[in-house]
């Protein structure tokens, strides 16, 4: 074997001087650091025999599923109460809805109610208008009762009666008996209110206030005019006797009725202007006349 040739060598490799310069540096450090330590701890330090007790860590899983639940029963108790309100502001709008509807049918109600007082009202004045007219319009004619002299016949009446006749002297007996009885409430009346359809006892209408005359003495007349101008028996305006029952218009069709006081005068509920008044028979000359007593 060659002397040259190579033997290995059971030498360590030699280390690179900066490395041994790094590991020097190191343990240098950490030697320091030690030192350090051991100078600051006190000289009287004794050995520690406490065992000291790790906080028990909360498995994440447990944790996440509690969490959870509270936060699904706090959503479906908010969800509760959002529902309850909801449904108090529906009560509240349907009752707020009910109230306006009943609202509007009592406003409409009493529309049609006014409506129609106000129609009636309208008729009445027209139907008192059309009388006052009708009166005027005979008065203008006939300014005088005495004309009615003989023209009985004309009105139904005996045709054989005197032409020198007139109501005025066949008017001018008194009344006596159930006569005066009816012509006494009537009197008593005077200065009372009309008002169509009332009878009394503050207020008359014409038909009204006959029938309550008639009744003080066990009379029964019919409650309208268009009845009581036939309820007797028919007399001329040229034979008048105290209680008989005067009539305006055509018989079994009249508008108006009065009572003959004597002395040439009536009594009757006139009008809503006059109320009961007594006039003569020259203030509104009526059509004919019916004998109840």
């Amino acid at each position: 074997m060659s002397h040259t040739a190579h033997i290995p060598s059971h030498r360590k490799p030699r280390r690179s001087a900066s490395k041994m310069a790094l590991r020097a540096g190191v343990a240098g450090g950490v030697l320091s650091t030690i030192a350090v330590a051991g100078a600051a701890a006190p000289a009287h330090a004794e050995p520690v025999h406490e065992t000291v007790e790790m906080p028990t860590l909360t498995t994440p899983v447990a944790h996440s599923a509690t969490t959870t639940a509270a936060a699904v029963t706090a959503s479906a108790e908010a969800t509760q109460a959002l529902a309850f309100e909801y449904d108090r502001e529906a009560r509240q709008q349907a009752a707020a809805a009910d109230a306006m509807k009943d609202a509007k049918q009592a406003l409409a109600e009493a529309d049609r109610k006014a409506e129609a007082e106000k129609k009636a009202e309208q008729a009445r004045k027209k139907a008192e208008e059309k009388a006052e007219q009708e009166r005027a319009s005979r008065s203008s004619s006939r300014t005088d009762l005495s004309s009615y002299s003989g023209s009985s016949s004309a009105k139904g009446t005996n045709a054989s009666a005197s032409s020198s006749s007139s109501p005025s002297s066949a008017s001018s007996s008194k009344a006596t008996g159930s006569a005066a009885s009816v012509i006494a409430f009537a009197r008593a009346q005077v200065g009372d209110a009309y008002v169509m359809g009332s009878t009394g006892p503050n207020a008359w209408d014409c038909s009204g206030l006959m029938q309550a005359a008639f009744r003080t003495i066990g009379v029964d007349l019919p409650r309208v005019s268009q009845g009581q101008s036939t309820a007797g028996t028919q007399v001329g305006l040229d034979n008048l006797q105290p209680g008989d029952i005067l009539y305006w218009g055509a018989a079994g069709s009249a508008y108006h009725v009065g009572v003959y006081v004597g002395g040439g005068n009536f009594v009757g509920a006139q009008n809503s202007s006059t109320g009961v008044v007594e006039r003569p028979l020259s203030y509104d000359p009526p059509t004919g006349a019916v004998r109840v007593l």
